[in-house]
Parts: C-alpha cells; structure tokens; sequence
C-alpha cells in the first residue's frame, strides 16, 4: 500500500472512532446492501444534467428509480433523457467513491465483506471498460468513457486507483494483472489521449488521476507525463496561478477544486521525490482564497458557484495543509470549518494532526488585490461589506460581469452575487451566467466580451476606502490559453468603456457610474436586491420590454427619473433599506421580478436604462439598521461630485475630486 505505511495504518486503526466507522457504511449503504451493479454499456453522461429544469435544485437520486427522477421541491417526476443518462453517471460515482471508501474501511476493520465488494467493483469494470465507447458532446469537455466527459473519468478512476492500492496486496497475482491492465492502464492511457491542451482546473485533476495511478502501479511514465508535460500539474501551477495565489479561472470554487486535485496527487507523492510541496505557488493557492471570506461567513460566489460551494468546508484540503505546513492560517481555517461540526471525520483521520491549537476563527476582513482584480471593503464593527470585482476574464467557468459587485449589510447580502446552478439546467446558460443577473453595466442586454479592467486608484484610510476601476471594451484582449466557448457580443461593446468608483464608509457607500457610448447603444445599469421594493406613486406598470434572460422578469415598473430618486426595499430579519439613485441625464428606471438561486423565490431588480453618449449615475446605499440617512444634495459637474447627507441631525459633506483622486469629507 502506497497510500500509507503500515506503521500509519495502524495508528490510524487505532484512533479511528466508531462515527467515522459508522458515517463510512451510511454513506456507501447502497452499494453495500444492494447487488454490485455496474453499467453495461457507454450509457451514463453527466451528473450535471440532474437538476430540476424549473427549480434548477439537484433531482434526488434513488437506487431504487433509475428512470423515474424526482423534483425536491415539488415532487414532480422527470423521464427519458438526459435524465436517465445523468442517474447512471450517478451510479459510477457512488461505485467508484465505495472503491476508496470500502477499501479504507477493509484496511480499518479487516471485515472481508469490504474487501470482497471492492473486488467485485474493480472487476466488474475491468471486465466492461475497454469496450465502452468513448462519447461526450458536453460543453467545453474531452470524452469519456464509462461517463460523457474526460474530467467524470478521471474522477472515477481516482477513486478506482485508491482503491485498489487499499486491496492490493491481498488479490491474487491474475486479479492484479487484470484489474491493472483492463482498467487502470486502459483508463490512463485514455486519459493522456484525451488531457486538452488548455490551463484548466479540468487539466489538473485528469493530470492528477494519470499521476496517482503511475505511482500506485509503478509506471514512470505516467508520472512523468502528469508533471513534467506541458499543461501538466507543474505547468498548470506556474502558469494558471497569479502573484497574489488566485487561479486563473476567478471563481473560488474552481480555485479549491483545482487545487484539491493538486493535493490528491500529493497525498500520494509526499513522501516520494515527485512532491510538489516545494512549489511556491502550491503554498500560496491554499492561502489567498481564505483572505477572501465574506462578511456571511462564506466564501463570495464569485463566477460559477453552484449553491453550498460557497462554504469553506475543505477540511479535505487543510487537515493535510496544516500537517504538512504547520501554518496557523491553516489551523485557523479547520477552527472556522469545526465550528459548525466536530472534528470526527475522516480527513482528520487520515491526515490531522492530534490536536489543533487555540486560535481564533478566521474573519473577514478588507482586500485589495489588484492583479487578481478583486477589492473588499469592510467594517467589522457593523458587519457591512462591499466587494467590487475587477478580475480579468478567467474563461469557461467565468461570467461576464466586469465591475460587477456585492453588498453585505450587518452580515446579511442585500446586493448579492447569486451564482449559478448545475450546467445541464437551462436557467445555467439561460440565465444565471449573463452579464444582465449582476450588478453591472450591460448594453443591449447582451452579455460583456471578455475584458482586463484597470485600477486607476486605490486609497485607504481610517476615515474611507476609495476604488477607482475602469474597463474599456475597445482594449485588445490576448486570448486566453483556455478552451471557451463565444457566449458574448463584441460589436455591441464596440469603443464601450465602463468606469465605476467606490466610495466607502462604515454605514453608507458611494458607487459613482461614468459609461461612454459613442454609439448611443442601450446601456442598462443594473441592481438586484435580495428584498422587496416598496411601490411607489411614481411607478407605472408595464410589459416587460427586456429581451433575453431577463425576458423572464414578471410583475415590471418603470417611471423618468432625472437628478435624485430614492428607493426603499423591504429585507427580510433587517430593517428598511434604503437606496438612493441619482441620474444626470434623464433616463429610465425599470424594475422587476426574477429568479434568485434557488429559483424558488425572486429577487427585485432596479435598471437604469440610458442611451446618452456619456451617461453617468451615482447609487448611494444606506447601510445604517437605524438613524437611516437623508440625501440632501447631489451635484456633479465636470469631474468633482458634492453631496449633501444628514443622518441623526448631523449634516455631513462628502466632496470627491475624480480627476486627482482626492477625498474630502466634513
């Protein structure tokens, strides 16, 4: 066994507690209790297209149905494809994770039943995986073999390999050789021909998986292929990885799950000369992600981030960190991770040290990191916080929503990123990934090519915080050593820029909007707010005049605004809150209903739509629970902007400089 030394094993027998025991023969209950079952044929496809097309939550899986697929929500029951397709990846997987899981339970028990189920499956598989045709048709995805897409495959076999090397030693010389060749070899070879040529997170775990099955069958050259080649793990880390530690692709998900393949190849190799541990950005992408952490607690869903990803749960990833670093940010993490659970698991098991020390929890705090693009504002005595994001487009598992922004008010979102949903859903493409679902700027409603925003101005001090950000559509943009797929239109942004600043108080915040148009395209600033508008008199009641994803947008308003315009939406557990929206020139507000995520209720959006060459706007969110803020004046000429706010009585001034970035607050 090459996972761990015998001298480990027992230790770990040793320590191993009867819930850690109990939670593994739960979780693999249907494999254990049930007939081996293994697919026949190249029938399954992809586990993301076992999401409610209405409700866009995951279907939930039985045994028992594989073609009848139940809605959580409301029951309602889905046949055919790509239903059905989508239950027997589902199997694979759970075959595959028993392979680990009983397998670790075989060496911790020595029960033969563990044994005799993991034989069964490795075998079982072996017999069928050569003759499964490869087959795919997923966006952005290489084929698969027993699944549709090359990242399922290497998943599987990650889980196969681990295994395996758990039983190894006690299966017959011909068992080995057949399960070895029929499987593990088909599956590498498999995946070397179908790794992409790209930096993904994708690239890192089927090199991960390739890696992992050299080590634990003695074959150099599969290790040598998933380092050293090009867009192998090396590669990918020096390349995919940015000063700050971030990974390319902007989403933190994403980042985790790249680097959990990362550190499934290491757990492996840290104790051989293959160890990645040396790399400096290894280090750096278990860091950086945790400075990132939300006024909520989580983690923001920045660009795709399926609903519960957003949690900093990777006790998988820092039990090994912490062992292997000693870092303290990392044994913060894991107190952050206990907080809401015990430290019984099978990560701790496995890999944590005895005990953790007395820290404090990780909290969030303010950022600002310009080469990933990405500035957080907070204060931690109320709990509110602004996070505007000013990221290069990170590809496939990007949205398009430069200067897009979140706002936290007392540890609650009020302007949230809402993420997305499983990719097989429509309301993914349809809805959650576009431009018009975030709070930016979008013309004609279509969604924003690619872009590298710039940070003009950055200042903080004990009084404010101040971001200056542009993005400016006519700036050539390198293409991305990414694959992706064109779901933007660059001619409506043509010579289009986009200048947004922030300006940051404990209590209130300052988003100043300048859009130059030369082509009088429709420019539609938009907000989303996790709450409900109050009506006013000023509304008029209209057909929803959007094209496009927010087509869907039910129960529309819209009146004239020009100069000041306050809004007052009702927040579920908070208090009023209050927004004031200040137009130049005369423009339109339109609002309207639409899906948060889950899609089982809406969210509020407020558009303000203008076709004016150079357009500008000024929101001011009122983050106060009580002694809730007036705006008194707004004046903007030329570049310097005055205002005029009284809260409690007391009258503040607020005069901004954009053209020399100066501040100055009375």
């Amino acid at each position: 066994m090459l996972q761990f030394t015998q001298e480990e094993m027992l230790a770990i027998r040793n320590k191993v507690t009867n819930s850690v025991l109990n939670r593994l023969i739960e979780d693999n209950k249907m494999v254990i209790s049930n007939q081996t079952l293994i697919t026949p044929d190249n029938r399954a496809t992809w586990n993301l297209y076992y999401f409610c097309p209405e409700h866009a939550v995951r279907l939930d899986w039985r045994w028992d149905k594989p073609t009848e697929h139940c809605c959580p929500i409301d029951g309602k029951a889905f046949y055919g494809e790509p239903y059905d397709g989508a239950w027997w990846r589902g199997l694979n997987g759970l075959n595959s994770k028993a392979c680990y899981e009983l397998g670790l339970l075989w060496q911790l028990t020595q029960q033969i039943s563990y044994f005799e189920k993991v034989r069964e499956i490795l075998l079982g598989y072996a017999k069928h995986y050569p003759d499964y045709q490869p087959h795919g048709g997923i966006p952005y995805n290489g084929p698969g073999k027993a699944n549709a897409q090359t990242l399922c495959e290497a998943n599987c076999h990650l889980d196969f390999v681990r295994g395996y090397d758990f039983i190894r030693e006690q299966l017959s010389v011909e068992d080995r050789v057949y399960i070895e060749k029929r499987l593990l070899r088909e599956g590498a070879e498999f995946l070397i021909e179908h790794r992409a040529d790209q930096l993904h997170n994708h690239e890192m775990k089927t090199s991960a998986t390739i890696g992992v099955i050299g080590l634990i069958i003695d074959e150099p050259e599969y290790i040598d292929f998933a380092l050293n080649s090009k867009y192998g793990l090396k590669y990918q880390l020096a390349e995919g990885v940015n000063s700050d530690g971030m990974w390319f692709e902007g989403s933190i998900h994403y980042h985790y799950y790249a680097l959990q393949a990362l550190l499934a190849f290491e757990k492996v190799a840290y104790r051989t000369q293959y160890s990645v541990h040396a790399d400096p950005n290894y280090y750096k992408m278990l860091a950086f992600p945790l400075s990132l952490l939300s006024a909520t607690g989580d983690f923001p869903r920045l660009n795709d981030c399926i609903a519960g990803q957003e949690k900093l749960s990777h006790s998988h990833l820092f039990e090994f960190a912490y062992r292997q670093f000693d870092d303290p940010l990392f044994a913060r993490a894991l107190i952050n991770i206990y907080q809401h659970s015990p430290r019984d698991n099978l990560d701790a098991l496995l890999y944590g040290v005895p005990d953790l020390p007395v820290l404090p929890p990780l909290l969030c705090q303010p950022q600002h990191a310009p080469t990933s693009g990405l500035t957080k504002m907070y204060d931690e005595q109320s709990g509110n916080m602004l996070l505007l994001k000013h990221a290069p487009y990170g590809g496939e598992h990007d949205h398009y929503d430069r200067l897009g922004l979140i706002i936290c008010r007392n540890g609650r979102e009020i302007l949230p990123d809402i993420g997305t949903t499983g990719y097989g859903a429509e309301l993914h493409y349809g809805y959650y990934k576009n431009t018009v679902t975030h709070n930016t700027l979008a013309v004609e409603q279509e969604n924003q090519p690619p872009a590298i925003p710039v940070c003009l101005d950055y200042q903080q001090t004990s009084s404010f915080t101040f971001v200056d950000t542009l993005v400016d559509w006519s700036e050539t943009v390198l293409e991305l050593d990414s694959h992706t797929i064109k779901q933007w239109d660059d001619e409506t942004y043509t010579n289009v820029s986009y200048r947004r600043s922030i300006l940051w108080l404990p209590d209130i915040a300052i988003d100043i909007n300048q859009v130059l148009n030369p082509h009088n395209k429709q420019l539609d600033l938009i907000w989303h707010v996790r709450g409900e508008l109050c009506v006013q008199q000023c509304w008029q009641e209209v057909n929803n005049p959007l094209n496009g994803p927010l087509n869907r947008m039910h129960s529309c308003r819209q009146h004239s605004i020009q100069g000041l315009q306050s809004y007052h939406f009702d927040i579920q557990e908070q208090p009023k809150f209050h927004f004031h929206l200040y137009s130049l020139q005369n423009s339109t507000v339109l609002t309207g209903l639409a899906p948060d995520n889950p899609a089982t209720q809406d969210l509020s959006y407020l558009l303000l739509r203008n076709k004016e060459t150079s357009f500008k706007a000024i929101a001011i969110y009122d983050l106060t629970l009580t002694q809730s803020i007036t705006v008194d004046c707004v004046e903007w000429k030329n570049d310097f902007i005055r205002l005029e706010l009284t809260q409690d009585t007391v009258k503040k001034k607020i005069e901004i400089d954009l053209e020399n970035a100066k501040i100055l607050l009375s």
